[in-house]
């Protein structure tokens, strides 16, 4: 086994039972293993070592494995090739006895080699003769050898490097002989197009011709980190190997490709990005060719922080460790399983520069618009631009009340990002020229421009260079206040009052400060706590906040809105569990709250005459520590409710609470609180890490049997479960 991180794999089957696969590690070591797969359902496949290589002090990063010309489908015929740090190509061959024994190195290039493929001999010809091997590098070239087998005999000579005609004929090349074959490798082409590191390199799958041969296409694609990838072909005439095609992503914020491959059937191309995006193109050209950029399933590639609703469920809002805010809707037009809105990535409203903390949609009426925190001592508001809410029309063929909420002659389209600032800038349509420049003056932090966006109304679901350059929001202000990082944030549901807090180790930097929404001035800064405020939540008719924190308590503090600003009082403190306090969450028809904690327990609280809380009841205790909690209404009469429950292994259950109301209209006798499981998710629908947020749908007009609850996690993952209650 290997001792450190494996950095590649190859493998191939040999016959129908057996494949032969080989793994390279930053170790420095080779491994080559058997699988034998089982005959029979039920029996587990076997997996052995045949051995280990090592090849020197530097390690492998790229492996391929190849039958040899003119092989019979044994082990005897293999070629693995392999390339690292050294700047070499290595091939080893299998001999008589299965072993790999080196036979050549391959010199040219001069940094360090990423990628190594062959083509596939058996589709070559009937001959057979011929195996060629691309390999790239972050020396910016791609070099294509061409091995050449004789079948030697006890009177035969060497063969002559110059049989072939063509300049290849005069390149020099290693000869070795394998059993009573000869080889030859020698330099058939050298690429240069690519201006950076060449990631990847890949032969095009063989095709099917008259339903019976198969062929290998000359066709080599090449994935770059400068943002390309391309497709080589020899020239038809004179042979020489050429860029016929290129494609590729021009957004600001892509940094380049890691990897691309070819669909089966060669029509289509995948590339993956170093930002985690997928990237796909399509030849529909008829005559010609015509390569366009096709949808693909887009998402998070680092730990989802928050996730939050719209005021009226129409998209759900994601923020990532990744440092992207993004917006994902079901699209109605895009059918999926017969009756399902397909659900897609419709915009990309923030890409920062720090790791994205936590989110809040501001409710109430007006225009949509949020706030996030991130790692950073600066709370930043953002507001949707009409190209936005055009978009939002067509997802969900309902025509959105606010896109005549602009200001007369000041429409913002879109937004533009500074290259090396964090503020994006709005881009006015019908405005003076002015505005522009005196907001970029407002700004100073932009020390450079790039090239403008171009605010686009999206009538089907977008493509990846859309959304990372065209759909970004314009920021509207920056809330000042906090002395470290911001990590919770939350609106109470008229559209007044955003609360934030911060990381902390003391008690002065712990205070949660009130902030206006509109004037967006700080209006309070609320003391309680003395260590980090983990997650804070207003009660469902804004009177009260509850926050919880890493000192193992919470805070209700009764909050009064005036017109310009607001008071608040502390009515409630208490140590209410053993561990750290993760969570919390209203019900939604009255004063009762739950809290979650890292000692893997769940309490229900309930605010009694609006100046003490007691506690109700303690749920049975999970198997791990509680993250996250939602709390979603069902029957106002009995105050029942399904409580969410997400855990750090990244499980979630369904509790049915209710009681705590009269039993009669006219009586004064309460019924008991109660709390039953309704339901344990699959884990197999379930994250694989911590569960860092969960949110209920808001439905304006609803089934009331159907609810949808969204889930964010560690492992990079935002999740919509559709529940249905009996």
């Amino acid at each position: 086994m290997h001792k450190k991180g494996v950095t590649c794999l190859t493998g191939m089957m040999i016959s129908h039972t057996v494949a032969i696969f080989a793994s390279t590690s930053s170790d420095g070591i080779v491994l080559v293993w058997k699988m034998v797969l089982p005959s029979t359902a039920g029996v587990d496949c076997k997996v052995s070592c045949l051995e280990s290589l090592s090849v020197g002090s530097k390690p492998m990063v790229a492996l391929s494995l190849a039958e040899l010309p003119g092989n019979t489908g044994t082990t005897e015929d293999l070629v693995l090739a392999m390339g690292g740090l050294d700047q070499k190509v290595h091939l080893y061959c299998s001999d008589q006895t299965g072993k790999f024994v080196r036979a050549c190195e391959l010199k040219g290039h001069t940094d360090w080699i990423r990628s190594l493929d062959f083509s596939s001999p058996v589709c070559l010809g009937s001959e057979n003769k011929n195996l060629f091997l691309v390999s790239s590098s972050q020396d910016r070239s791609i070099r294509i050898w061409k091995m050449v087998s004789h079948v030697s005999s006890a009177n035969s000579e060497l063969p002559s490097k110059r049989e072939d005609i063509g300049l290849t004929s005069y390149i020099e090349g290693p000869i070795f002989v394998i059993g009573s074959t000869c080889y030859q490798v020698s330099l058939e082409s050298l690429l240069i197009g690519h201006e950076d590191w060449v990631y990847s390199v890949e032969w095009q799958p063989p095709l099917m011709l008259n339903g019976s041969e198969y062929r290998q296409p000359m066709s080599i694609l090449s994935a770059s980190m400068d943002k390309t990838m391309m497709i080589w072909r020899p020239e038809r005439t004179t042979g020489i190997w050429i860029n016929a095609v290129t494609v590729g992503e021009l957004s600001h914020s892509a940094l380049g490709f890691y990897g691309g491959h070819w669909a089966p059937d060669g029509e289509s191309i995948l590339a993956h990005g170093y930002g985690g995006s997928f990237h796909m193109w399509r030849n529909i050209g008829m005559d010609a060719e015509n390569w366009q950029p096709q949808k693909v399933p887009s998402g998070h590639f680092a730990s989802v922080s928050d996730v939050a609703w719209a005021r009226s469920g129409e998209y759900l809002l994601s923020v990532s460790y990744d440092q992207t805010t993004r917006i994902f809707a079901p699209w109605r037009n895009e059918i999926w399983l017969g009756n399902k809105a397909s659900w897609h990535e419709i915009a990309r409203p923030q890409v920062h520069g720090h790791d994205i903390n936590c989110v809040a949609i501001i409710q109430g009426t007006g225009n949509h618009r949020f706030v996030c925190g991130a790692d950073e001592k600066v709370a930043r508001v953002f507001e949707a631009p009409l190209s936005f809410l055009q978009t939002l029309n067509h997802a969900n063929f309902q025509k959105s009340s606010c896109i005549n909420d602009f200001p007369e002659g000041v429409q913002i389209l879109g937004a533009n990002m500074s290259a090396l600032g964090l503020s994006q800038k709005p881009i006015y349509a019908h405005a003076d020229s002015e505005a522009p420049s005196r907001l970029h003056n407002d700004m100073p932090d932009s020390l450079e421009t790039i090239p403008d966006a171009v605010p686009t109304v999206l009538t089907e679901p977008p493509v990846e260079e859309k959304l990372a350059w065209h759909t970004l929001w314009p920021e509207s202000h920056k809330l000042y206040g906090h002395g470290n990082e911001l990590l919770s944030l939350c609106c109470d549901h008229e559209g007044k009052l955003v609360a934030s807090s911060c990381k902390s180790q003391s008690a002065t930097v712990a205070e949660i400060w009130l902030w206006l929404v509109g004037s967006w001035k700080a209006v309070g800064r609320l003391q309680s706590h003395s260590l980090t405020v983990t997650q804070m939540e207003f009660s469902h008719d804004d009177s009260f906040l509850l926050s919880v924190s890493r000192d193992r308590q919470f805070s209700v503090f009764s909050i009064k809105k005036s017109g310009e600003g607001a008071s608040h009082q502390l009515i409630a403190k208490h140590e209410a569990h053993k561990r750290i306090i993760w969570a919390c969450s209203w019900n939604p028809f009255g004063h009762e709250f739950a809290t979650g904690s890292r000692d893997k327990t769940v309490k229900i609280w309930a605010i009694e005459n609006g100046s003490s809380v007691k506690q109700l009841m303690t749920l049975p205790q999970f198997r791990d520590s509680v993250t996250a909690l939602s709390w979603v209404g069902r029957d106002p009469a009995c105050n029942a409710g399904l409580l969410a429950v997400g855990m750090d292994n990244g499980l979630i259950e369904l509790w049915s609470l209710s009681g705590g109301r009269p039993a009669t209209a006219c009586g004064s006798e309460l019924l008991p609180f109660s709390a039953v499981l309704a339901v344990r998710f699959d884990p197999f629908l379930c994250h694989i890490s911590t569960v860092r947020r969960l949110a209920w749908r808001n439905f304006d007009d609803s089934d009331s049997r159907a609810l949808q609850l969204a889930s964010c996690g560690a492992d990079h993952c935002v999740r919509v479960f559709e529940v249905h209650c009996r």
